[in-house]
C-alpha cells in the first residue's frame, strides 16, 4: 500500500480503535501478547495471519496491545491479504484511502464483535481495482 492509502486509512482507523477499546469489559484481561508498537508494515508481530483472519474488532484490538500504530499494523497486514486474494490493487490516492478508512471505521463502530477482516476485505472490494489485462496475441 501506498503512504497515501495509509496514512489517510490511519487516521480513520484511529477512532475505531479508541471506540473498540472504551466498550470492552472489565473482566476481559489484555491479550498476553507482546508486539513492537511500529507502523512499519516488515517489523516482525507476534501474531499469525490465522489469528487476524479470526479476530473480531474488539480482540483485534487486544492483540495489538491496545496501540494504534500496531493495530493499523493488522489493518494493513488484512488489506494486502485481501488484496491479494482477490487480485486487486489498490488505488494510490488520498481519496480512495479516506473513503476506505470511513468504511471501516462505520462497520466496525456499528458492530465491535465483527471480523475485522471481513470489513477490511469489503473495504478493500470497494476501492480496489482489477489490474489492466494484456492483450492477447
Amino acid at each position: 500500500m501506498r503512504l497515501i492509502y495509509r496514512l489517510a486509512l490511519c487516521f480513520a482507523l484511529a477512532a475505531v480503535a479508541l471506540s473498540a477499546s472504551a466498550q470492552q469489559p472489565s473482566a476481559q484481561q489484555p491479550s498476553a501478547v507482546t508486539i513492537t508498537p511500529s507502523a512499519d508494515a516488515a517489523a516482525p508481530h507476534n501474531w499469525t495471519n490465522e489469528q487476524i483472519l479470526t479476530c473480531p474488532v474488539s480482540d483485534c484490538w487486544q492483540l495489538a496491545g491496545k496501540n494504534e500504530a500496531t493495530f493499523f499494523d493488522i489493518i494493513q497486514q488484512l488489506a494486502a491479504i485481501s488484496a491479494q486474494a482477490r487480485g486487486l490493487t489498490l488505488p494510490d490516492n488520498a481519496e480512495a484511502g479516506r473513503r476506505a478508512g470511513e468504511y471501516i471505521k462505520a462497520k466496525a463502530k456499528s458492530d465491535h464483535r465483527q471480523l475485522l477482516y471481513a470489513i477490511v476485505d469489503a473495504s478493500v472490494r470497494r476501492v480496489g481495482t482489477r489490474p489492466p489485462t494484456a492483450p492477447a496475441n
